[in-house]
């Protein structure tokens, strides 16, 4: 199985996944002010269960850790990864937090 590459694609505000060369993903955000509100993951059918959406949201947190940005997860998924894997959590912005 070929592993999945996550890039951020600013102009279209969002992170991609590829899997083959192929778009398997995409996590789409909203960038406003120190802020990065994830508003919505989506997965190809084809590509279910193939790590896509965790390789997401693993690289869109990486990244954001990297610079001074918090979280708001308005996503489902990435709020639901992000309560599945609690070292992420400090990235959330207060108020966030359930």
């Amino acid at each position: 199985m070929s592993d999945v590459v996550v890039t951020n694609n600013p102009a279209q505000d969002r992170y991609e996944a590829h899997l083959d060369g192929e778009l398997a993903g995409f996590a789409e955000y909203i960038l406003s002010g120190d802020l990065i509100v994830f508003t919505h993951t989506e997965v190809d059918d084809k590509f279910e269960g193939q790590g896509v959406g965790s390789a997401l949201a693993r690289f869109a947190l990486d990244e954001v850790r990297e610079g001074t940005r918090r979280v708001k997860p308005q996503c489902a998924f990435i709020k639901s990864w992000i309560q599945r894997h609690p070292d992420y959590a400090d990235l959330i912005t207060r108020g966030e937090h359930h």
